[in-house]
């Protein structure tokens, strides 16, 4: 027996916003449990500070997933483009804002990179992403030999590193970057042509082959999208750290797709989308924080991000497959409506 008008829709209203109804009693939770530090405006803008770089990791990663295409590259292109922020500036002495602007291209360049190898070269997304990605490790290791970069006695510019520092709003500068990012790719995906080829690219290539849409060139897209993102997040990373560490892009790899796919189950259930990516940001860092302020051991956290990984991806699958039933239930009869249905 079908679901009634009423049942479909209560079924529709949990699926798109049960994970941020579950965002805010989480919240309520640990500032019930944990009255004196949690529910202040220090802790608040210590979580946005924090978890802003991996919140703009999920927004990259999630863009090749709208494809169906994994980036496994973005941990470690994180780090090539923290450590050449901090050598160009640092040790090349070059202007900041140059600096930035050519590891922001480079990212995107090795975004294209991944795109060619992956559309072009038919190598699976997993296996291409991770073969540049060993390789982008490497030239982080021969650039800095596998030692820390740390400036000299006068340090970074001030205006290079309040890129992370400054407040607007008596919030960190870095929560608005996130937000903006959010808001340009929530249209890109969701009110341009653009988003709309994405989607019944990843959704249904056989639709994309139709209806005439350039798979590889929009994969490409993708990729180099995800490349800039990442090549941003190290600038930024750069201002926050103010030393260069070789490895610390790998810590990031994880909880940027654990955000990624279980964004995919909210707001536009079954789909990846800029609006669910952020509430599953959120979600995890009021996790994370909560359990940092009980006094977890350190083990607690990839714990945490492995558990979150798993069940976020069982939840995209089941959204997928019942968006799927929803979507045969009524099949296309016309270019346009295939188009919408796949997207």
């Amino acid at each position: 027996m079908p679901p009634s008008p009423l049942g479909r829709r209560l079924g529709h209203l949990v699926g798109a916003y049960g994970l941020l109804a579950l965002t805010a009693l989480l919240f309520l939770a640990f500032s019930l449990a944990l009255p004196d530090t949690f529910p202040t405006l220090d802790n608040v803008s210590e979580i946005l500070s924090n978890q802003s770089i991996p919140a703009l990791l999920a927004l990259g990663a999630m863009i090749p997933i709208v494809t169906a295409k994994f980036d496994l590259s973005i941990g470690y292109g994180l780090g090539l483009a923290h450590v050449m922020t901090m050598q160009l500036i640092a040790h090349e002495a070059w202007p900041w804002p140059l600096a930035c602007l050519v590891v922001v291209l480079g990212g995107a360049v090795v975004g294209t990179f991944n795109g060619i190898v992956v559309e072009f070269a038919k190598i699976d997304s997993f296996i291409a992403t991770l073969g540049t990605g060993s390789i982008l490790y490497a030239l982080t290791g021969w650039i800095t030999n596998g030692a820390r970069i740390v400036p000299g006695p006068q340090g970074l510019p001030a205006a290079f590193t309040d890129l992370y520092d400054s407040r607007f709003l008596g919030l960190p500068v870095s929560a608005f970057y996130v937000l903006a990012l959010t808001a340009v790719l929530w249209v890109l995906l969701e009110r341009l042509p653009l988003g709309r080829y994405l989607y019944v690219i990843g959704s249904n290539p056989r639709a994309a082959d139709l209806l005439g849409i350039p798979s590889r060139r929009y994969v490409v897209y993708a990729f180099a999208g995800s490349g800039l993102i990442v090549g941003i997040a190290g600038v930024l990373l750069a201002a926050q750290q103010r030393i260069g560490n070789p490895s610390v892009g790998l810590d990031y790899l994880l909880p940027a797709f654990v955000g990624a796919l279980l964004g995919s189950t909210a707001i536009r259930p079954g789909r990846p989308n800029a609006l669910g990516t952020l509430v599953a940001v959120v979600i995890l860092a009021i996790g994370l924080a909560g359990i940092g302020q009980f006094g977890a051991q350190f083990w607690v956290t990839p714990l945490f991000n492995g558990s979150t990984l798993l069940l976020a991806v069982g939840m995209a699958g089941y959204a997928a497959r019942r968006q799927l039933r929803h979507r045969r239930a009524e099949p296309p009869r016309t270019h346009q409506d295939l188009t919408e249905v796949t997207s």
